[in-house]
This record gives structure tokens, C-alpha cells and sequence, in this order.
């Protein structure tokens, strides 16, 4: 699918994200990214203290990238598409959380 395609929703969006998170490590990455920037966004919450919310963020997608950069070697969409992205990271977490496999996504 191409980067430059205009989306008209989330559901239309979906299979494209899938299709630039193919490799295992790639989803590894994520889903250790999102782990780690939930629950640095938590703490952010409880302690009121918010530059976790800032390293939170920043740590989620520096492993996200980092799938893309090293083991994809695509470009994350979210440079395009970072609303649909973002909730794309948390849908592809909880899928993970829930052992769905890939094929099932």
C-alpha cells in the first residue's frame, strides 16, 4: 500500500499499518514501547509529575522506530498518519496482550 494514500477512517487504515508490521521484532519492539510508555503515562497520572508523560511518549515510539528503521526498513506511518497510527500502536498492543495471533489481526 502506498504511504501517500488519504485514509477515510481507521477501519480503511488498519490494513495498511498491518502491512508495515510484518516482522516479529518489529512487533516485539511496539509492543515493549507501548508497555513502557503506559506505564510511564501512568505514573505521569499518579504523580502528577509530567515530564514522564514526555519520556513515556518519547520512549514508546523510540522502539517503534526502531522496528521500523532496523527490521522493516519502512518509514512509520505515523510521520503520516499519527492519529490513526497511535491508535493503531494500542489496537496491535492489546491484540498482542490477549495472544491473538498475527493471522487473526
Amino acid at each position: 500500500m502506498n504511504l501517500n494514500k488519504q485514509f477515510k477512517n481507521f477501519k480503511e487504515f488498519w490494513p495498511f499499518y498491518l502491512s508495515q508490521h510484518q516482522h516479529p521484532n518489529c512487533q516485539l519492539l511496539h509492543f515493549l514501547g507501548t508497555g513502557v510508555a503506559a506505564v510511564l503515562i501512568a505514573i505521569a497520572l499518579v504523580t502528577h509529575n509530567w515530564k514522564w508523560l514526555g519520556v513515556g511518549l518519547i520512549t514508546g515510539y523510540g522502539f517503534a522506530w526502531a522496528g521500523h528503521f532496523i527490521f522493516e526498513k519502512n518509514k512509520p506511518a505515523t510521520f503520516q498518519y499519527p492519529l490513526y497510527s497511535f491508535l493503531s500502536d494500542w489496537r496491535m498492543f492489546f491484540l498482542l496482550i490477549i495472544r491473538k495471533k498475527p493471522s487473526e489481526w
